[in-house]
């Protein structure tokens, strides 16, 4: 009598080599991750007076002011353009994630449906 679900004798060699291959995958992607987390992207605004260093976790770790972006009377704009380039820095930070995760996943979108 045959048996029922599974497959005889243990996974067949597709699989086995699937399985692996999905290992290898997942130890890749999470070295990624690491090494994304200890790089740092740095971004200006206001033609380079304000300039904001963020690490691959999303820390701020530098800010940088040119003396002549500081006015007290214009508090809002020196505001504006630490908000701008610690902005731009994690939007850089993120293309720089995606585009390591898109190159191990092969462009399959984000991840798996399961």
């Amino acid at each position: 009598m045959a048996k029922r679900g599974g497959f005889p004798g243990g996974m067949p060699g597709n699989m086995n080599n699937l399985m692996k291959q999905a290992q290898r995958m997942q130890r890749q992607m999470e070295e990624s991750q690491r090494e994304m987390e200890t790089k740092e992207f740095t971004a200006k605004a206001g033609g380079g007076a304000v300039e904001v260093t963020v690490t691959g976790k999303k820390v701020v770790t530098k800010v940088v002011l040119s003396q002549d972006v500081v006015d007290p009377d214009d508090v809002e704009m020196l505001q504006d353009l630490i908000m701008a380039a610690t902005n731009e820095a994690m939007k850089m930070a993120d293309e720089a994630y995606a585009a390591v995760m898109g190159q191990m996943t092969g462009g399959l979108g984000g991840g798996f449906p399961f």
